[in-house]
């Protein structure tokens, strides 16, 4: 056991003091909060305003259609030719088609390209225009018209617990966030397993390792010490990248409201209380803050974080133990690529069935693949996420992983023992098998 720490201990202070290691720790957080900072000072910014010129010759547009800060509408009888139009300040021109009453269709050039969001206004406009026109021929009286349509509005509740609105798919996604959060960490602190066993097996440092330890300390030393050179290096991504984005949002915030500027251009502080909420992402973006603390609280929050840390743990070393196998069978990178497909394949499932598991929690592709250990540690995360894991089957699937982590863990070391040693062959699945044989 103390040669087990020493190795790990071996792993972790020789990675972290490597130049690599102090570079992506500080410019991973920078990337990521300037991606972050990049979207929200982009979004900030105004568009193009546009000015729309609707050809309504039938006189279909019987009212003005409503501008925003972005797009300004113009309607006009008469047929405008391309030359015209070029010339002309109007940035769109919509051609209303003939009978558009009952073929809503239009034709819509452009100068300079619209955002999604100005056609989605346009759309939405011309959408609600035609339909009181429709409404107006047929004599339909569009506020009776509009209380018949009113769409029904489902609030969803579980049985168990009468009273309390169901959020199941938003739970979902949170359990989908931690599945895929460990799916990105076991793959990419696994590959470094499998890449640094190769390394020592290359430069003939492990030679001289194996004469001292057991070649299964040596695989659980490395295992381990590169798990928590990951942990920390994840830990120092969250807070550099939390605190960058926090000051950098602040900042732009600023950018966007100066409280002595608006002062000194006499505005009240009615005004000014208004521009700020205004201003506000919250209330832009639809952001309602009981609702996210109902979802919370619908979320077993012990539960999620007590089965997380066991699936994070138990999937990283089921995953890295079988790709430190795999370094240590071959000799280069190259020849990785017949055995890590299907150790790999497994994880790419369970993320694909993890989505299916948010629209669909019931499926039997889900209920059967929070089961299979390879599958599980991602999949059981949405379904306790979403409470829909009876405890039964959330001890069967811990049991199970459990099991299948012993059972591949000491076949990985069957196989670590026997290549680790081994140089300058080729080596087949064949060849695996019969390694799990040796005596020794």
């Amino acid at each position: 056991m103390n040669k087990t720490r020493l190795i790990i201990w071996r792993e972790f202070t020789t990675r972290v003091r490597k130049p690599s290691f102090l570079i992506m720790t500080i410019l991973g957080p920078l990337l990521i909060a300037g991606g972050i900072l990049a979207m929200a000072w982009i979004g900030s910014q105004e568009s193009t305003k546009h000015q729309v010129l609707v050809i309504d010759t039938e006189g279909v547009i019987g009212r003005r259609l409503e501008d925003t800060d972005k797009v300004s509408f113009f309607i006009d009888g008469n047929q405008w030719p391309d030359p015209v139009f070029k010339a002309s300040p109007y940035t769109i021109r919509i051609n209303l088609l003939p009978d558009v009453l009952n073929d809503p269709k239009a034709d819509l050039y452009y100068k300079t390209v619209p955002s999604e969001f100005v056609m989605s206004h346009i759309r939405n406009q011309l959408d609600k225009t035609i339909e009181l026109a429709r409404l107006k021929k047929e004599q339909i009286d569009p506020e009776a018209f509009e209380r018949i349509r009113k769409p029904v509005d489902i609030d969803s509740f579980d049985i168990e617990k009468v009273g309390t609105q169901s959020y199941a798919q938003e739970r979902a996604m949170i359990g989908f966030f931690f599945g895929y959060f460990m799916f990105i960490f076991i793959f990419m602190y696994g590959v470094q397993v499998m890449r640094g066993v190769m390394e020592e097996k290359q430069n003939r440092v492990v030679e001289v390792l194996i004469s001292s330890v057991k070649p299964f300390q040596l695989m659980m030393g490395k295992i381990i010490g590169i798990a928590l050179v990951g942990f920390t290096q994840f830990i120092l991504w969250i807070v550099i990248t939390g605190t960058l984005t926090v000051v950098g949002m602040s900042v732009l915030g600023a950018d966007r409201y100066d409280p002595s500027e608006l002062a000194q251009q006499g505005m009240t502080t009615e005004v000014r209380d208004q521009l700020i909420k205004q201003q506000m992402p919250a209330a832009d973006s639809g952001f309602d803050q009981e609702k996210v603390a109902d979802i919370i609280k619908q979320v077993n929050i012990p539960l999620v974080l007590v089965t997380f840390l066991f699936y994070f743990i138990c999937g990283y070393l089921l995953y890295s133990s079988l790709l430190a196998a795999i370094g240590s069978a071959v000799d280069s990178e190259t020849d990785t690529q017949q055995f890590m497909f299907p150790v790999t394949l497994p994880m790419i499932i369970a993320i694909i069935v993890a989505q299916i598991a948010v629209m669909n929690p019931a499926s039997p592709a889900v209920i059967w693949c929070s089961f299979i250990p390879f599958t599980s540690p991602i999949v059981m995360m949405v379904r306790v996420a979403m409470g829909s894991a009876p405890l039964w089957q959330l001890l069967l699937s811990m049991g199970l992983l459990v099991i299948t982590f012993i059972g591949t863990t000491w076949l990985a070391g069957r196989i670590y023992r026997t290549g680790i040693l081994m140089y300058g062959k080729k080596i087949s699945w064949k060849e695996l098998g019969k390694w799990l044989f040796y005596k020794g």
